[in-house]
């Protein structure tokens, strides 16, 4: 069963059209969304395994050099939507 997760990320100012854009061409992302607030985007990223949730957090997201800080939650039930 795959895993969904919604990944919050903290980048350098300035950074955050340019980074959101290189983000959205990862496989694992469905979507991404620029806020206003503590946090500078939000992304929901599908995958196989938690396996793949941690290469793709560790070795692809927090390798980006204007990725500052990311804060991951799991989903643990769908109540609406897909």
């Amino acid at each position: 069963m795959a895993v969904v997760a919604y990944i919050l990320v903290t980048l350098k100012s300035g950074s955050e059209r340019d980074t959101c854009r290189k983000i959205a061409d990862f496989e694992e992302v469905v979507e991404v969304s620029e806020l206003y607030g503590e946090y500078d985007a939000i992304l929901k990223i599908r995958v196989e395994n938690l396996s793949h949730l941690d290469t793709f957090t560790t070795e692809k997201l927090r390798a980006m050099p204007d990725v500052y800080l990311t804060s991951t939650m799991i989903v643990a039930k769908h109540h609406k939507g897909k």
